[in-house]
């Protein structure tokens, strides 16, 4: 059995109203998704299904940690992860996104995938920045050699007198030119 398949919710056959399904998220699950900078993590993933007559929404509830190269030193850290998505999914001739939020459906799909959506929501949790954390004390946690030679490679740059003209450079748009 493909493992992706677990996240398939057939919608055809179900009832109208509300419905619960929870996803452990683990390594495997990233494993599925090849060029992704989260190759390991451990997650729960809460769903609420609400099927009305004509749409449906999803309501996914995601908590736990992504492991992620730390922008800093490279090292690989856990990331907490915590946060709430919605997605409408709605029905038309064909399949598009509208928006973020709204998926359209053709009339006669009778299942969804929602292990992408899952996926996506994951990444976008993420923060922008992705640093190691800072201990009790306030250090940082980063690899203490990596840091060391940054350090040392950052003294010895010297100044490139090209670009030292550019430091003279009035930048205050505020002012106005007197003649």
């Amino acid at each position: 059995m493909d493992y992706l398949e677990q996240f398939v919710i057939p919608f055809f056959g179900l009832k109208n109203g509300l419905h619960h399904y929870k996803y452990n998220i683990s390594d495997e699950f990233f494993e599925n998704f090849p060029f992704s900078e989260v190759i390991k993590g451990k997650l729960q993933v809460n769903v609420i299904f609400k099927k009305h007559e004509r749409m449906l929404v999803f309501e996914f509830e995601i908590d736990g940690y992504a492991n992620v190269m730390c922008d800093r030193c490279s090292g690989y850290y856990d990331q907490p992860v915590k946060g709430r998505k919605k997605l409408i999914v709605k029905f038309g001739e064909e399949k598009h996104e509208e928006t973020d939020e709204i998926l359209i459906l053709p009339e006669s799909q009778h299942q969804i995938n929602i292990s992408s959506f899952i996926f996506e929501y994951i990444i976008l949790m993420l923060p922008y920045k992705r640093i190691h954390p800072y201990n009790k004390e306030g250090n940082s946690t980063c690899n203490p050699e990596i840091i060391r030679k940054l350090e040392e490679h950052s003294k010895d740059r010297s100044s490139d007198s090209r670009w030292d003209v550019l430091k003279n450079i009035n930048l205050n748009l505020n002012q106005k030119n007197k003649t």
